[in-house]
């Protein structure tokens, strides 16, 4: 796929606001979503996949587990992708994989960790809209009949009820989910998750397999310091993203950190 390397703040801006502008509508719309990652080198994992080799047999028992103990704590209805949306945000290893409909979002995600400043980050970048072209029948329609590009959880609870359910409708595609708002954390990030049949090969090759749906950014340390800084004036921090306490010590204790490098 499309690999671009930036080489200044104003170059980023630029491949990251690309062929945003919607003629249709007459204004810049974009039909992407973006993926901050503080390493390059990493592989666009999910989760339950960085388990190892018996992910695949874990699932349904942790997401099970997760809803016995939460239950009285989650406050979602009781469909499996209230489920899964609700236990990816709070940390448990599910099949989703998080992205955002917010540029600058991604890029505090690439530069949010000092201890990775020395390397190069990288912004992935997914076309939601097109993606939507290669969805099953079943899936496809149901987006069509709401005009929608991207799915709510009940949008998707008409197609599957079960996971897998959903790996029985194909092998070989992308459904991108908007989920409840369960809290500000979720709504200030912009946050949108993808999701794949079980039998998938993962996001990271679907991806390359189709370069016209995507692109990397790969953004080189030298940079991530101005990036940061940026991003701090122009409040997008921890202190927004992460609303409360914790934020806000998590922001101060990064902020006033000193520069080793």
């Amino acid at each position: 796929m499309r690999e671009i390397r930036v080489d200044s703040w104003a170059q980023l801006n630029d491949v990251l606001f690309a062929d945003s502008w919607n003629e249709e509508l007459r204004r810049h719309r974009s039909s992407f979503a973006y993926r901050g990652m503080a390493r390059a080198a990493d592989a666009l994992d999910c989760s339950l996949t960085r388990l190892g080799t018996r992910c695949d047999d874990l699932e349904l028992p942790l997401l099970r587990t997760f809803r016995k103990y939460a239950r009285k704590l989650a406050g979602v209805d009781d469909s499996v992708w209230s489920w899964l949306a609700v236990a990816q945000h709070h940390g448990l290893p599910t099949r989703l994989l998080d992205w955002t409909f917010s540029p600058y979002v991604a890029l505090h995600f690439m530069t949010e960790n000092a201890l990775a400043f020395g390397e190069d980050g990288i912004v992935w970048v997914a076309d939601f809209v097109r993606a939507r072209e290669l969805l099953p029948p079943k899936l496809s329609t149901i987006l069509a009949d709401e005009e929608a590009n991207v799915f709510t959880t009940d949008m998707l609870q008409r197609a599957a009820t079960t996971l897998p359910e959903l790996d029985a409708l194909g092998d070989d595609f992308v459904v991108f989910l908007e989920p409840p708002s369960l809290d500000d954390r979720i709504v200030n990030q912009y946050a949108l998750f993808s999701l794949m049949p079980k039998q998938a090969g993962g996001m990271q090759g679907w991806l390359e397999k189709r370069p016209e749906l995507g692109r990397r950014i790969v953004v080189p340390a030298a940079l991530k310091w101005e990036i940061r800084d940026k991003l701090d004036q122009a409040n997008v921090t921890e202190r927004v993203l992460y609303p409360g306490l914790d934020g806000l010590t998590r922001w101060l204790k990064r902020y006033y950190t000193p520069r080793v490098t």
